[in-house]
């Protein structure tokens, strides 16, 4: 497959609690702090890039407080932005907190992330584009919502594969699976991970979860963490990838992420799917041994 990859998205300023201990609720619970850029589509977008994507685009949403800052490190990560700025909202903001196991609990100020509007988006964004990703965030509230099916739309109306990540199982359940699914219906590829899938179809099982999404779609691919992903067509799981082996997790902040972005950076360079979860799971295993969800830059801390 020829062309790049386009993210309708979001931007977020990650503020990071690494705490080594339980927390302790109403006193101090000493943390290790880092205000890093984030935000889920950022996150594909950059690790496409580091995972061989020679042209990525990114469209999101940001506050004029830190719009500069964002555009830098976008565009220091090879990312072409193409940033709306906001200035009513300030950046989406998300304070990640993050126990001795790795594992993350997000408190999310959406900000300017789901502002994103109509008049933001331009069919010539789609031009040279191979697949088009869109961040689940972005259907969480009726502005950006629209926006995200203006996209969807015009790349199927273009015949350009899209992919969909459900984002967040909190979200989706506010939304309601039924509208969700609904709005997603006909997608080419839905990237869940195990409690987004078991929450979008009732099911227990990751296996029989992504077995019935992938009737809904044309492909889904459950992630699962440490064990790797299941990929299904057709009411069929298709393939099972193990997980790489990560001695001494970080952060899974942006695990997922890093996932989407290898998995469809493997695809535009010709892979199938198989060997495009692989390289998947290689990122995402990558991830989790840095702190925050993108992949480090030169010269970072």
């Amino acid at each position: 497959m020829t062309g790049g990859l386009l993210v309708v998205g979001d931007v977020v300023t990650d503020v990071v609690a690494r705490h080594a201990t339980a927390l302790v609720h109403g006193t101090d619970t000493k943390a290790g702090i880092r205000t890093l850029p984030g935000g889920a589509g950022a996150n594909v977008a950059c690790w496409a890039v580091r995972s061989g994507c020679a042209e990525v685009r990114l469209l999101a949403r940001v506050g004029a407080d830190s719009a500069a800052w964002h555009r830098d490190r976008l565009r220091r990560a090879g990312v072409r932005e193409l940033l709306a700025v906001d200035d009513a909202a300030p950046t989406a903001t998300v304070v990640a907190l993050v126990d001795p196991a790795a594992e993350r609990t997000f408190l999310t100020d959406s900000g300017a992330a789901l502002r994103l509007a109509p008049g933001d988006w331009s069919p010539s964004m789609l031009d040279g584009i191979g697949r088009l990703h869109l961040s689940g965030y972005l259907l969480f509230a009726a502005g950006s919502r629209a926006t995200a099916l203006l996209a969807l739309r015009e790349a199927q109306r273009r015949r350009i594969p899209v992919s969909v990540d459900p984002a967040s199982a909190g979200f989706l359940a506010e939304l309601g699976v039924d509208r969700f699914l609904d709005l997603v219906g006909g997608v080419d590829l839905l990237l869940p991970n195990a409690d987004e899938a078991r929450l979008l179809t009732g099911l227990p099982g990751p296996a029989d979860a992504a077995a019935k999404l992938s009737l809904l779609v044309r492909q889904a691919v459950v992630t699962l963490g440490r064990d790797g992903a299941l990929l299904a067509t057709g009411g069929v799981v298709t393939g099972r990838v193990p997980g790489e082996t990560v001695r001494d997790p970080v952060d899974s902040t942006g695990a997922g992420d890093a996932f989407t972005g290898g998995y469809l950076a493997a695809l535009l360079a010709g892979d199938d799917a198989v060997t495009a979860a692989a390289a998947g799971c290689l990122s995402g295993a990558r991830a989790v041994m840095a702190v925050g969800g993108r992949p480090p830059l030169p010269g970072d801390g």
